[in-house]
């Protein structure tokens, strides 16, 4: 793992080559949930200031649901950034689908209880905006910013 220390900015990282790192992504939503709690760690023991009680298990349960929607349904995750600025706390997450995460009711049409579509709506609940955004080269990066202090 490496981290920009004037920005904040963490990223998964391999050596590769020359001593030169390449981001990866998280390989599953756990590597994502211990991404999150470093970082926060990090950031709050350099800070001296401690995050909202809730803040933390907010953090780490946007953090599963985003990767997990990127391995199930946008064909992988392709990047993954973690960045406290202020008193929020920037999780990105990018796949390779364009298509925009969407709310399904919990009984479909013949009145069946889903067994699934129950992230989308938890991560719009516990953060306090979020973003989806186009890449250039294909695909989207979904941003959650969650408040650390208390509201």
């Amino acid at each position: 793992m490496s981290e920009n220390h004037r920005t904040g900015v963490t990223q998964c990282s391999t050596a590769v080559g020359r001593g030169r790192p390449e981001p990866r992504s998280p390989a599953s939503p756990a590597e994502a949930r211990r991404t999150v709690r470093r970082v926060l760690s990090e950031q709050t023991r350099a800070r001296g200031a401690d995050c909202a009680p809730d803040a933390l298990s907010d953090a780490l349960l946007v953090a599963s649901e985003l990767t997990t929607n990127a391995m199930l349904h946008g064909g992988g995750i392709t990047g993954f950034d973690v960045e406290v600025v202020g008193q929020n706390l920037y999780l990105s997450v990018s796949d390779r689908e364009r298509r925009r995460p969407v709310t399904l009711d919990p009984v479909d049409r013949q009145g069946r209880h889903r067994c699934g579509g129950r992230g989308w709506p938890i991560v719009c609940r516990l953060s306090r905006t979020v973003m989806v955004s186009d890449l250039p080269a294909g695909g989207k990066r979904v941003t959650a910013v969650i408040p650390l202090a208390a509201v």
